[in-house]
Formats: C-alpha cells, structure tokens, sequence
C-alpha cells in the first residue's frame, strides 16, 4: 500500500463511535430515552445514582451488542464485566460513568468500504480494537445571551455502544469513508436511528501525524464530530495545524479538543486523560453479563441480510461487479429499490448503472433520500426494458425519465407516445439517410477511410441528427460500416 504524505508526514487517525441504542428506556433504569423532552424530566433516581437505588440491565441494549459482533465478524465474549469509570464533570451526576474496560462484550471485527483513488475505487479496511457498552452523561447547556449554564439530565444513562477502531486509517477521505459505512451498518441493522444532529451517532476522532517509519505520534482527540462534512474539515485542520507546530518546533501534547464549525477550527477543551487517570474499577451494583450462545443464536435468526452478505449475492446472482454491488446496498431502500427494478426488466446491470447514476444525482441535487425518489422501481424497469428491446435510444430514455421525475407522466409508454421518442428500425429509410449523409460529408469519409475514427463519429452524429434522434445507434453503426468499406 502506498502511503500519502501531506507535507513530508504520515497521517494517523483511529476513531471512537458513540452510537446511541435505539431502545425505549435507559440502560439501568426505565426512563425514557425520548430525545426532545424538557430538561430534567427524564433523569430517575438510578440514573442519578441515589442511595438505595441499583441499576438493572436493559436486555435490549445487549441484544444490539449482539447485532452489531455479528454485522462486523467480531467475537461476542460470553461473560463481560462493567467497570466504573471515576472523572468529576458537571454533567455526570453520579462522579463516575458505568462503561466495560478490560473485557468488553464486543471484541475485534472489521469495517470495510471502497474509496476512490485516481481512476479505481479501492477496497479499505479498518480493524475494530472493541465495541462495548456504557451509559451518557448528561448534557451542559449554554446560554451566552444571559451569561449562564445550566445542565440536563435527560440523557444521562441514555445506553451506547462505544465503537473503537485500530489506528488504520490513513487519511480524511478514509475517515469519512469509515465513519460513513459505520453510519450505514447501525442504522441498516436497526441498532441506532443515526440522527447525527440529535446526537446519535457521535464521533471522536484521535489524530496524529509522523515521519515515515517513526513511531505514533501524540494524539489529539476531536470531539463530537456530528456530521460528515464537520469531520472533514475538523481533520484537515487538526492534521495541518500539528505539522505546523512540529515543524515550528513545538511537541503536541495529548488533549482532547474541540471543533468550531462557524471558523474551521480545533481548539484545545483539556488534557487529555489516559486510562489509568480514570481509576476503572468493577461496578459492584452489577453482575458480569453473560451471553450464551443460545442467545447469539437467536439474535441472529431476527436480523435482516447484512449489507455485505447482500452485496456479495448481488455480484452472484445479477453478476454485477463488486463495486455496483457494494454501492447499492448503501441502504435497505436503495438495495431494494435496485432488485424491484432489475426483476421487472430483467437487466440488472442498466439498472445499477441508472440508480448509481441518474438517480443518485437527482437525490443529491435535490438533497432528498430512497424515501423520496420520484420514479418508482417498477417505472425504471419499464424505462430499462424499453431501452433494451430498441423501442427508445439512450438519449430518448433520458428525455422520458425526466417527464417521470417532473410528474409530467407516470406511464412510460404513453410517454413515448406522447413526444414521438419511438426508435425508426426502418432499414431502407435508415440506408436512404446514410446515403445522403455520405455525400455530404465527403471530407469525413476520406478520413474515416484514412483510420481517423472520430471522423466515423462525427457520420454517426449527422445521422443521427438527420433521422431526429430516432434511428438506432447500433442499427445505424452497422450499415454506416457496411457503406463506409
């Protein structure tokens, strides 16, 4: 593997995922998770740790434990211990945060996805250190206009899964990449709703930078990163902003920093602590959790095809290449968008090649997503199957999926009908048109006759031109050779 240097240094990045759990109550206590309530109305006496109060395990955050080893080939470790993890912040009402240290429930694993590099998309993977289970604190509220803070309470023991990865990552691209396929994995197997903004899906990402071959350089961890773009420009900072200081002569000192999103910029919040500053010790208040493998077992009859495992039926079943199929199963809904319109024209890879093209840039331009697209499954496949048995052109097919996405039709064929698109497979009024395109154009035949192939192009265009768009191009490729030898 080729290693990228910016400026002369190797960029070293590995990430921690806070994903939120989709459950209805806390991990130790029955309060609500609801996001959006009040400050302070959700926060019980457990959460808050009062005396006479003990935690009690929600069954359903473990089970997305379960989920998320089994999406990510990692081992589920049969007996797991929870750990308090002591730190005095104003948001943490009980001093210390419940969370596993020494063995966690989720061990190992890996994430994959492609990234583009020049012209071939190349497949990436990170390998996962851990995933394991823990409780928020709460939240600090700042109001600069009155000059106060304040702080609530609601999503203190709000369940999470702490995702950590090795330091394989080599770049901002491959960060974003990473955490992008990690988004798509959770929400996909339905652990998390991935609400970046309400805080569900929270990234850290620990960044350091060396000359080629030295050892790790010292850390700085950026905090919250809540969406994709923040975290490109958080790191493309970071990762200048510490060159810049070794090269001054400086030495980076581990912290924990912050992003400022309104001027592109990290900023220092505190020193960072290491494991040993939080004084792990076991919870007392709670039993080891222990995972059979019955239980495994049937978690893993509940769960949906994994987005992998799909892709590679994908690639067995349509015989579309490895990259088609790992970019249609961004999302369930794409995925079976994909399969609806491949089965009802029986052409899957046109199909792959409208949805990662056409459709996935209207989806852009208009920032919508699966949900919203404005041609349905079944209006592609008739659109491919007119394409593919010679009744429009490409270009033809282009005007009568615009008319879809407008709503200025809904049937594919009275659009056809309705702006004349349909394809002249006329031989003798094909071959009359030829005739007179040569003639017109001796100069191009003389060129084409010489080898010069764009000159045939540009015979191709003027007859295409002169039978409006409607001869086929195959059709007219074919005889124009046959005139032209």
């Amino acid at each position: 593997m080729t290693v990228k240097l910016i400026n002369g240094y190797e960029v070293v990045i590995g990430f921690e995922t806070h994903t939120q759990l989709a459950t209805h109550s806390k991990i130790f206590s029955r309060a609500s998770t609801a996001f959006g309530a009040e400050p302070n109305t959700q926060a019980c006496p457990v959460d808050l740790a009062l005396p006479g109060t003990l935690p009690v395990m929600n069954r359903t955050a473990v089970e997305c434990a379960i989920k998320l080893g089994l999406s990510l080939g990692s081992h589920i470790a049969p007996r797991s211990i929870f750990a308090r993890k002591n730190y005095f912040y104003p948001d943490l009402p009980k001093g210390y945060q419940i969370s596993q240290f020494e063995i966690p429930v989720v061990q190992g694993g890996e994430v994959s996805f492609y990234l583009e590099e020049g012209k071939e998309n190349v497949l990436k993977t990170v390998r996962l250190v851990r995933a394991h289970l823990e409780e928020d604190a709460g939240k600090s509220v700042h109001d600069e206009f009155i000059g106060q803070s304040g702080i609530d309470l609601n999503r203190a023991g709000t369940p999470l899964l702490e995702i950590v990865t090795e330091p394989d990552i080599r770049s901002t691209a491959e960060a974003v990449a990473y955490a992008k396929e990690l988004h798509k994995i959770v929400t996909w197997i339905g652990i998390c709703d991935g609400n970046m903004q309400e805080g569900s899906f929270r990234c850290d990402a620990n960044v350091s930078v060396r000359k080629p071959g030295q050892p790790l350089g010292t850390r700085r961890e950026i905090k919250n990163l809540n969406s994709f773009r923040n975290m490109q420009i958080a790191i493309d900072y970071e990762i200048l902003w510490q060159i810049e200081q070794i090269e001054d002569g400086h030495k980076i000192q581990q912290a924990t920093v912050l992003f400022n999103p309104d001027t592109g910029e990290t900023r220092a919040m505190r020193t960072k602590e290491d494991a040993a500053d939080y004084r792990y010790f076991p919870d007392p208040d709670l039993p080891p959790l222990v995972v059979a493998p019955e239980w495994v077992e049937q978690v893993k009859a509940g769960m949906p095809e994994l987005p992998r495992a799909m892709a590679a039926r994908f690639v067995e079943q349509y015989s579309l290449p490895a990259y088609d199929a790992t970019t249609l199963t961004q999302s369930q809904a794409m995925a079976a968008y994909f399969e609806d319109a491949a089965k009802a024209c029986g052409q899957p890879k046109l199909v792959s090649n409208w949805v990662m093209g056409e459709i996935s840039r209207r989806l852009n331009t208009e920032e919508i997503g699966m949900d919203a697209v404005k041609v349905s499954s079944q209006q592609l496949g008739a659109l491919i199957g007119r394409i593919s048995d010679s009744t429009i052109s490409n270009n033809s097919a282009k005007q009568v999926f615009e008319a879809l996405w407008s709503g200025e039709g809904s049937d594919v064929d009275a659009i056809i009908e309705a702006k004349d698109l349909k394809q002249s497979n006329d031989t003798g009024a094909l071959e009359a048109i030829i005739d007179e395109v040569i003639a017109a154009n001796p100069a191009n035949v003389e060129q084409y006759r010489a080898g010069k192939d764009k000159a045939f192009n540009a015979l191709v265009g003027q007859v295409m031109k002169a039978s409006k768009g409607k001869a086929n191009p195959g059709q007219v490729n074919e005889l124009l050779k046959a005139k032209l030898a």
